[in-house]
């Protein structure tokens, strides 16, 4: 049992991915904020992201392909760097991979890892971090239902209610509770922002009829994070991941960079558990939250 680390007392937050490059296209710009603004930051990656595929044509060789887990370790530390995370947690499963693919079967990977024995992972990270606030995958994934990010969804809920409670994992350090829980969206308005700042500027959009039809939540939408000083921490960070992330990929990079800073520079997310009063309509992660912990 690992003792909590030191400033610990410090307000903290907690993001919990699924593989090396998932923290650098899902809020990152609020993380880079809330380092910013003086909060501890904590990344959970639950797999080492051995299966993802090699999209950047000038990484696709042998040796990359050989040393394929060791470079991902390698990007995801300088992406790290680029948004500002603190602290790294290695849940230490392996990539699933894609649905329907051999890698689901095997047995060291995150898909079909035991339930408790992996929330008791993230338990002990929450614990030893004490996050006042968890950001995770939400329940509604039917845009892209990776194995592992259906079960990132799965042990975050699950650890954020056990978290707190003494009779829950006791050999998993002393309990604490995160006041708050949300889920990472990618809305739909941020979808017709950039489609149309395309079109306007007679550019090709990448945006196609699979995204512009496909299921939205943003009536779910509780909590809009300005990060309009922290827009290209986002980029910066994809492209540290140089073997996951094509540089001329017209989805993130499309735009020339001073149209995309303009374009939605905002995150968006599901209050899904709260222990804290704030507003129906929040722009602050934090939002009721500050007032205890600091205030």
């Amino acid at each position: 049992m690992s003792p909590p680390v030191d400033g610990a007392d410090q307000l903290c937050l907690m993001t919990v991915h699924a593989h090396p490059d998932d923290e650098a296209s899902k809020g990152a710009g609020t993380v880079a904020r809330a380092k910013a603004e003086g909060v501890r930051t904590v990344l959970v990656c639950c797999t080492g992201g051995e299966q993802g595929d090699i999209l950047n044509p000038a990484m696709d060789t042998p040796e990359v392909r050989e040393r394929l887990a060791e470079i991902r370790m390698e990007e995801l530390a300088a992406s790290m760097e680029i948004i500002g995370y603190d602290e790294l947690v290695l849940l230490g499963y392996r990539d699933s991979g894609m649905p329907g693919t051999p890698a689901n079967e095997d047995p060291r990977c995150f898909a079909v890892a035991d339930h408790d024995e992996a929330v008791e992972r993230l338990v002990a990270a929450i614990r030893r971090h004490r996050p006042h606030v968890l950001i995770t995958y939400g329940d509604d994934q039917r845009g892209y239902p990776h194995p592992d990010h259906l079960r990132v969804h799965e042990i975050s809920v699950a650890a954020f209610d056990a978290a707190g409670e003494p009779e829950a994992f006791p050999g998993a350090g002393d309990p604490w509770q995160p006041l708050k829980l949300y889920y990472t969206v990618w809305s739909k308005a941020r979808v017709l922002a950039a489609h149309e700042r395309f079109l306007a500027l007679g550019l090709e959009s990448p945006f196609g009829p699979e995204w512009l039809e496909r299921p939205d939540q943003d009536d779910r939408i509780t909590t809009t994070v300005d990060i309009s000083g922290f827009v290209d921490v986002r980029p910066r960070a994809l492209l540290a991941h140089r073997t996951q992330v094509d540089p001329e990929s017209r989805l993130w990079f499309g735009l020339p960079p001073e149209e995309a800073r303009t374009v939605h520079p905002y995150d968006e997310y599901v209050l899904a558990r709260s222990l804290v009063d704030s507003d129906a309509v929040e722009d602050d992660v934090f939002a009721g939250v500050r007032e205890r912990v600091v205030g």
